[in-house]
């Protein structure tokens, strides 16, 4: 199967050529993000996509000083909302109302049921479970790339005020949660380009209950 094929290519690329990504592929990219699934179809988060390479020097330092950071084409930011509240519910149910032109009572009363439950919960527990949906994003984006032929590498090694202070993201009532360099591999300077990929084999990974 050609998915499998470029999903046995793609690697963490720990090094990365400075070449540019051609905005169509990060534009498929980032459409596969954003249709990837979210719990009840909010999608709470967004993507900051990093061109500017004064941005990505301010963050390297704030990331373990990983060159991928700087060398890579695009820097995509996943940054999860800080919490749920009536007005962003009130958003995607409105918006799925428009787009489809019509209202369903079963979703009015299940958008009543969320307005009932999220917006009342402590915002930290409300941002754990955003930035769950925003990693379903993230690795929908990682399949992607490597349909693409493109390099990525997730990254949880940055500080997250840091990454938020220099983004201006906790005014936006957002909170970065992981890092997506996108770029191409420099294979004369990383020592993981060669290296079989190593993964759990199915029988110790998946359990068939029949």
């Amino acid at each position: 199967m050609e998915l499998l094929d470029k999903l046995n290519w793609r690697y963490a690329a720990k090094a990365m050529n400075a070449e540019k990504v051609a905005e169509e592929k990060i534009e498929r990219i980032l459409e596969a993000a954003r249709l990837a699934p979210t719990s009840s179809g909010l999608q709470p988060f967004e993507i900051f996509v990093i061109k500017n390479q004064e941005l990505k020097e301010k963050i390297r330092p704030v990331a373990w000083n990983q060159s991928v950071i700087t060398d890579c084409s695009h820097l995509l930011v996943f940054a999860a909302w800080d919490t749920y509240t009536v007005d962003r519910i009130n958003y995607m149910f409105d918006l799925t109302n428009e787009i489809r032109g019509f209202k369903n009572e079963g979703w009015e009363k299940y958008r009543q049921m969320l307005l009932n439950s999220y917006p009342q919960k402590d915002a930290e527990e409300n941002f754990n479970h955003a930035a769950k949906q925003a990693y379903i994003a993230l690795g929908t984006a990682m399949v992607g790339a490597a349909y693409e032929k493109v390099d990525c590498t997730p990254i949880e090694g940055f500080s997250v005020d840091k990454v938020d202070e220099i983004l201006g993201l906790r005014e936006k009532g957002l909170r970065s949660t992981v890092l997506l360099p996108i770029g191409y591999r420099k294979e004369d300077n990383d020592w993981l380009v060669n290296l079989t990929k190593v993964r759990k084999p199915m029988h110790h990974l998946v359990t068939v209950m029949a």
